[in-house]
This record gives structure tokens, sequence and C-alpha cells, in this order.
């Protein structure tokens, strides 16, 4: 067969195609319960877009389209086989991982966070990653306590 009859892939196409894993966190990958149901949730959803993408008859298009998904999968199959899940603290004493807790900034803002694994992190919806600066001075601290992050001071308020 003559090579005018084949189909060659271009090396803009090749490079489409092989896009670099997702970074993984260097810290522990500790998690809610509801946290592992959503990193499983995710992978199932990345498993089906690959999958629904294996579907497409031309191949370059085949690859672009599995390409996000093949790269998600990776990520999550990791994250899920490092996965440590931490029970839901059993007591409101202190700020642990798994707690909400409210707190007053120097300004007078007062906000609440829970305190959860990155890969649920989410500030806009009320959690954030264990490992935030703010996490890392609230944790182990009580209600009254006040705790310092860079030149600002917050006071807990309280703890669920």
């Amino acid at each position: 067969m003559a090579v005018a009859f084949t189909k060659e892939e271009s090396a803009e196409t090749a490079a489409e195609t092989l896009l670099p894993d997702r970074a993984i966190s260097p810290h522990p990958n500790l998690v809610t319960e509801a946290g592992l149901k959503a990193l499983e949730l995710q992978m199932q959803e990345a498993r089906q877009a690959y999958e629904a993408a294996s579907t497409i008859e031309d191949v370059n298009e085949r690859r672009r389209q599995q390409a996000n998904p093949l790269r998600d999968l990776r990520y999550f199959v990791e994250r899920l086989r490092t996965a440590q899940p931490v029970p839901a603290p059993t007591s409101t004493e202190t700020v642990a991982f798994g707690s909400t807790v409210t707190f007053s900034r120097d300004d007078g803002r007062v906000q609440t966070y829970r305190i959860v694994g990155e890969d649920e992190a989410d500030p806009k919806a009320g959690s954030i990653s264990y490992v935030a600066p703010v996490a890392r001075v609230l944790t182990g601290k009580a209600v009254g306590d006040i705790a310092v992050v860079g030149d600002q001071e917050l006071e807990i308020i309280k703890i669920s």
C-alpha cells in the first residue's frame, strides 16, 4: 500500500494527546468519608468519559478526546490508592481534621470553614485543606484561643 493512503499522525496531534500528569501532593492523602466517595465518583466519571471517547472512529480525534479522561484516571487511581480515610472528629473541644470551625478576624469578618482533604477543599463552598495555612494554625486550638496567620489574629468562636 502506498504511503499516500495511510493516515499519519502529525506532531501537533501527538502533542495534544500526551498530557502531563496532574500534580500529586507530597502531603499524606487524608480524606473524609465524603471526600473518599467524591474521589470514587470522579474516577467513575473519568472512566465513563474515556469509554465514551473510545467510540470515536477518527483515531486522532479519539486520542484528543481520551487525553483528559486518561490523565484524570491516572490521577484518581493514585489518589484512591493513597487515600487515608479519617473518621469524623468525636469531640468539639479542639479543632481537628473534619471539624467545622468559626473564627473572627482582626477586621471583624467572621468565617466558617470545614477542614478537609486536599481534593475536597473548596473555600467558596466553606471547606479548606488541612494543609492550608489557616487550617494548620487552627488545628489543635479550642474555642477562645487566638491563632496568628501572617499579620492577622484569628479568634476561634465555635467548633462543630
